[in-house]
């Protein structure tokens, strides 16, 4: 019988669509630059938030660029490797924080709030959990692309700023898998505490990993095939999710580890995959330093952060806003009267 997760061969559209990703405004970048050096302040002296708004100028393709309707998704799926004991928590959790979200009431409502963002919960078949990659692919490569394609749906249009992040008891386990196989390495060096298990879990986790590896040994070297193989819904709807703000000319803040993972897959098909995108923080789960140095990704924000739900990623975008602000909304030195820097060279 005929392993059910090489029963089609779908993949070529998403090759197709990453080789025709646009690439950046030079002109809107240009634009920025100019209108920098004109504001009251020193060159340079806004540091990293003057490289942002030139990032944000540069995808979006404006010389004004805009946050006026930026959104965060969070993608929620559910992991048929929990049930190896991989997470301090039951999988009925699941449901019951996309209830929490609903209502409001969870960080990431209140991190949305404060810094006005629309915020979206995308429930990925949640009730019905992947296959074990211990002992099966997650899903077959058709499951795969249309979670894809569900994830490039979900930004909508008119979205100028996107923000991703995940939910889903199991996750990390999945995201260590798709690193260890996009990166080899000892599979112990990837696995993180995620929720917060003890020793006991993460021996088991350790073990779910290195038993996943094995299962689909040989089957790993294309990044697409490890993702339906290793991954998780919600994985693949946010690498689809970056590959469509990439083709609408939407820039995107990536979250923590498993956010991360999607984004991984993706730069391991084309390393300019990323270009449109930045680290939203350092999540204290597991070995994402690591992984953010081999995409060439600085974070914005490093605070011990380990929860997801897109959590660290929307507090770099308010960041991201705030930048904005200052490049769109400080006065000139022509218009509050402040003489400008003296030119190289002295005075005329």
């Amino acid at each position: 019988m005929p392993d059910p997760v090489s029963d089609s061969a779908p993949f070529a559209d998403i090759r197709r669509l990453v080789a025709t990703m646009p690439g950046p405004d030079e002109a809107a970048v240009a634009a920025v630059a100019a209108r920098d050096a004109t504001l009251t302040k020193p060159a340079g002296s806004l540091g990293r938030l003057e490289t942002l708004v030139a990032w944000l100028a540069a995808w979006q393709g404006k010389p004004a660029p805009s946050l006026d309707r930026p959104l965060v998704c969070v993608f929620a799926g559910s992991h048929g490797v929990a049930a190896q004991g991989v997470s301090a928590y039951p999988a009925a959790v699941n449901r019951q924080m996309l209830d929490t979200f609903a209502a409001g009431g969870g960080a990431i409502n209140q991190i949305c709030a404060a810094y006005g963002l629309g915020f979206k919960v995308f429930d990925l078949a949640l009730d019905v959990p992947t296959g074990d990659i211990t002992r099966e692919p997650a899903m077959t490569e058709k499951a795969c692309v249309a979670t894809m394609a569900f994830g490039m749906e979900a930004v909508a249009a008119g979205t100028d700023g996107l923000a991703i992040g995940e939910m889903g008891i199991g996750n990390t386990t999945v995201a260590a898998a798709l690193y260890a196989a996009l990166y080899g390495g000892e599979p112990r060096s990837w696995v993180g505490r995620g929720t917060g298990v003890d020793d006991a879990g993460h021996a088991r986790k350790v073990a779910a990993v290195e038993a996943a590896l094995a299962r689909h040994a040989g089957h790993l070297g294309d990044p697409l095939e490890a993702l339906a193989r290793l991954g998780g819904r919600e994985v693949a709807a946010m690498a689809g999710a970056i590959l469509a703000a990439r083709l609408q000319r939407v820039p995107v803040v990536i979250d923590g580890y498993v956010a991360t993972a999607a984004a991984a897959v993706l730069h391991a098909l084309d390393p300019a995959a990323l270009d449109h995108c930045v680290a939203g923080h350092l999540s204290a789960e597991g070995a994402h330093g690591a992984v953010l140095e081999r995409l060439g990704l600085v974070p914005l924000l490093s605070l011990g952060m380990r929860l997801g739900e897109g959590t660290g990623a929307a507090l770099a975008l308010g960041l991201v806003k705030a930048a904005l602000a200052c490049h769109r909304d400080m006065a000139t030195f022509a218009q509050a009267g402040v003489s400008g820097a003296t030119p190289p060279g002295g005075p005329a």
